[in-house]
């Protein structure tokens, strides 16, 4: 049996459990104001007058607002000089200040008027001839901007939002590496409640309470499990099956801790590993720390995928997205959004730089078969690569326990 698998059950792994989030430290306000005084440099550099900023992860980024996107216009517009700018429906204003951490005047609209005209006349009184508007923002609200004012310049702001949010800082990667913590602690506790005959339902409900036991108030951020032949596809099956002595078992889960995420995938077998298995096993180890090797400052990120994907093609996996093989890119950003910028992917020229932190995923997919995914995420510091979270140890012990 593989070691740290089994042997335990649901009751007796959460009573063991315990919260993780002692001495949390939230972004503090002055890294709210640099984050803005960086994003009007940015803007300087571009000639951007304004910048708009949707309801959600970047809304959040620059003003430390907290606010759910929806077909309601929540927002800030942020000027190359000055204050932000809110934006929000007249009868979400008290709501909408108990969440304001940025100073900065409300401009409120009612239900019958049109939000994107309240924002043409702020930008019109700001002397803005152009707006770059958040990528995340959903067409209908960018058609709505464009429509009101269609003579002015519009642009999206990634250049901006992830020119900023690419690389994170002291604060943001203490708030990843403890959420990463908890995930890894989740992830040692579910291996051991596993059984013949337990369902994906069953063990998504344990990690979901498990997380709420380490100090995730949201529970699971999200959740796959997946047993056997189901594992080989990456994102999970229809009508996944029930765990059998010998399945590969794929978990891959994380959680959220003051909005930053973590996502960690473990892949073991529930028994004794075959020898097919245990190859498989192996060579996605090997991917995995070829790819961590291969991440060093200022190399193209495409690179580390080429690393992954090289060690894959040596053992007659792939090539390309061939399967039995990598399906997929090695890794994608990570911090606010579980996939952010920017994405270990074959010819992203983006050169690796301090502070942007990643996933490194390079699955192995081997159809009615099992697959096989190691995920653990790294930062870079100025030194090199750095791991959130160790890598599984093998594939007889994959929690080093």
């Amino acid at each position: 049996m593989t070691h740290g698998v089994g042997g335990s059950s649901a009751a007796t792994e959460l009573e063991q459990l315990n919260d993780m989030t002692a001495g949390v430290q939230p972004v503090a306000d002055a890294e709210f104001a640099a984050r803005i005084q960086r994003a009007q440099s940015l803007m300087r550099e571009q000639g951007l007058a304004a910048l708009y900023l949707n309801a959600g992860t970047n809304l959040y980024y620059f003003t430390g607002t907290r606010w759910s996107a929806s077909e309601r216009m929540v927002g800030a517009l942020l000027p190359v000089e000055g204050a932000p700018q809110y934006i929000a429906p007249a009868f979400e204003l008290g709501t909408l200040q108990g969440f304001l951490r940025v100073p900065g005047e409300v401009h409120c609209w009612e239900e019958h008027e049109d939000p994107y005209q309240l924002c043409a006349r702020l930008l019109d009184a700001l002397g803005a001839d152009n707006l770059a508007i958040d990528e995340s923002a959903p067409f209908f609200l960018a058609e709505g901007l464009r429509l009101a004012a269609p003579a002015r310049r519009y642009c999206s702001a990634a250049t901006i939002t992830a020119g900023c949010r690419m690389q994170k800082s002291e604060a943001e990667l203490a708030l990843m590496q403890r959420a990463k913590d908890m995930t890894l602690a989740v992830h040692r506790s579910v291996a051991r409640i596993l059984r013949p005959g337990i369902s994906t339902t069953e063990v998504t409900a344990f990690i979901d309470g498990a997380h709420r036991a380490v100090g995730a108030p949201g529970g699971s951020y999200f959740c796959i499990v997946l047993f056997g032949p189901d594992s080989a596809f990456p994102h999970g099956v229809a009508n996944p099956k029930t765990l059998e002595d010998g399945d590969m078992v794929l978990i891959d889960t994380g959680c959220q801790l003051q909005g930053y995420i973590s996502d960690i995938t473990r892949s073991y077998v529930f028994g004794t590993p075959s020898p097919r298995q245990r190859e498989i096993w192996d060579i996605e180890q090997e991917a995995q720390l070829a790819a961590f090797a291969a991440a060093r400052i200022g190399v193209p990120c495409g690179a580390v995928d080429d690393a992954a994907r090289t060690v894959l093609e040596r053992h007659g996996l792939g090539p390309d997205y061939k399967l039995p093989g990598l399906p997929h890119r090695t890794g994608h950003g990570i911090g606010l959004d579980i996939h952010e910028w920017p994405y270990l992917v074959r010819g992203n020229a983006t050169p690796l730089a301090a502070g942007m932190c990643f996933s490194n995923e390079p699955m192995i997919c081997v159809p009615g078969e099992f697959g096989v995914r190691h995920e653990d995420h790294f930062y870079m510091s100025e030194n090199g690569p750095r791991w959130f979270t160790q890598p599984a140890r093998s594939v007889d012990d994959p929690f080093g326990s």
